[in-house]
């Protein structure tokens, strides 16, 4: 076993179990490659000392035979979840010098379980951006490399996308509230789950749109992500839309049998001017499925149309309710203030600069679209929408759909600074597919299927039924198994 960082989650509990390795030596081998790794800024806080400690704690487990299949694995942690005496910034200067006294449900019930923490990762700020470009950490950056130009590893789950592709860690989390899952996934070559809203906790991730935030498992591979989903979700008493379900053994689903499920295919998402290889990638996809034992049928989503602007309604107004907490009163980031300030002046020094330009925009964004004469205009309009979108997937699935394919990007990764400040619009087209998952509420799954001309990976998506993401799973299995996606970045870093 040469290179350590390289195994799955599945590899490396074998291989623990089996004693051909331990968590102290994947952890160690994790710590050097991320000290090696500047470069890409995936890792924003180190915790060699906590993963070291827990590592060891997981071998005397794995030792006992009290073992979770999470037990020893090194993850990075989304810089969005609260992790006791850890920094936990959500990328924003607001934030800093924030180290919570508590524990998100999600990154406690991962090292409930063993899971081992190599420390904080990169991502937009407040979780609001396609390229992790807004962070005040600076940019993250893509492992695959095109004509040595930097890439954006997507965003908001940039930093853990970078870090997964990169072998820098076995997995990660990430949060989902429009795409930060998916299209990172797709961009860097790595699978990315997005359960059903209610199917993870939300308490203790930082908010940034209630209603559509969703935390979910980054991994190298299929099979990883059932692993790490049952780890991650849960009841949580704590979380007043968490859902009190059972949680399914998510990898024995893993059969690859398909046959006869019905694989519906929108004609909405095939937009006037997508690329080539884009509809050539979801012609593949749909091909590899019907192989597979699958049927496919032509099925509509007529509001797909109206996503886009109900989901940047809805998203900035939560997020400016959301962010009001951030004042400079309790914690994190106070301005310095001139003689004769008063608290008005306080608030809006603090958030002037605490908060970069892309949270203001939204802030403002959603500020005016919950302002008297124009709620109704707007917000409850989007809302309206966002219940029409929902009905047309539930009159899908109720005609027999089991789950139903898409691109999960309208491109591959672009480069870093290509889609600036100036023009915000064309970087929320990229998330023309994804966010009709969260308007949802249902499950969603990246899977990397191929790659562009230059080189770059693509990836398609799934979308499920509503908490049936053991069967989202296993069409996921089928489909990377059919793809055969084995691409890695060249090391360059």
């Amino acid at each position: 076993m040469t290179d350590l960082t390289k195994l799955t989650i599945a590899g490396a509990r074998d291989a623990m179990r089996n004693g051909e390795t331990s968590s102290a030596e994947i952890t160690a081998a994790c710590l050097s490659a991320i000290e090696g790794s500047g470069a890409l800024n995936a890792f924003v806080h180190n915790t060699p000392e906590i993963a070291t400690a827990q590592a060891a704690a997981a071998d005397a487990r794995i030792k006992a035979g009290d073992a979770p299949d999470m037990c020893g694995i090194p993850l990075g942690i989304k810089d969005l979840f609260c992790t006791k005496g850890v920094p936990s910034q959500a990328a924003s200067r607001i934030l800093e010098g924030f180290k919570p006294e508590y524990e998100s449900t999600v990154t406690s019930q991962l090292f409930g379980a063993g899971a081992v923490m190599l420390g904080k990762l990169n991502m937009d700020e407040f979780a609001m951006g396609s390229s992790n470009e807004t962070s005040v950490y600076g940019d993250a950056v893509n492992p695959w490399k095109v004509d040595d130009r930097a890439l954006t590893p997507g965003g908001s789950s940039g930093g853990s996308a970078a870090a997964v592709a990169a072998d820098l860690c076995l997995a990660a989390t990430g949060t989902d509230t429009g795409g930060s899952i998916r299209q990172p996934a797709a961009f860097t070559g790595i699978t990315g789950l997005k359960p059903t809203y209610g199917r993870v906790s939300r308490w203790g991730v930082v908010a940034f749109a209630s209603s559509l935030d969703q935390a979910g498992p980054m991994t190298k591979d299929v099979r990883d992500a059932a692993i790490m989903l049952e780890a991650m979700c849960g009841y949580d008493p704590k979380d007043s839309t968490s859902a009190d379900l059972a949680v399914p053994n998510f990898e024995a689903a893993l059969t690859g049998d398909i046959k006869g499920k019905v694989i519906g295919i929108p004609k909405e998402y095939r937009m006037d001017g997508m690329p080539a290889e884009i509809a050539k990638l979801w012609d593949d996809g749909t091909a590899m499925l019907k192989d597979a034992g699958a049927v496919i049928k032509d099925i509509t989503l007529p509001h797909t149309k109206y996503a886009l602007p109900a989901y940047y309604v809805i998203a900035p107004a939560e997020a400016s309710s959301n962010l009001a907490r951030y004042d400079g009163v309790r914690f994190g980031h106070r301005a310095t203030l001139a003689a004769g300030d008063g608290i008005t002046e306080m608030y809006e020094k603090t958030r002037a600069e605490g908060f970069g330009h892309e949270v203001q925009r939204r802030v403002m964004v959603g500020t005016y679209v919950l302002s008297a004469g124009f709620y109704d205009a707007y917000y409850n309009r989007a809302r309206r929408v966002r219940a029409l979108i929902k009905r047309d997937f539930d009159n899908v699935f109720a005609d027999g759909v089991d789950a139903i394919l898409t691109p999960a990007t309208p491109s591959a990764a672009f480069g870093l600074g290509e889609m600036t400040e100036a023009d915000p619009i064309q970087m929320y087209l990229n998330d023309v597919f994804t966010v009709t998952v969260n308007l949802a509420g249902l499950p969603g799954i990246a899977v990397p299927t191929g790659t562009d001309a230059s080189g770059l990976p693509l990836g398609l998506q799934l979308i499920g039924r509503p908490w049936e993401e053991a069967d989202l799973l296993n069409v996921a299995y089928s489909l990377e198994q059919s793809a055969g996606f084995v691409a890695k970045p060249n090391k360059w870093w």
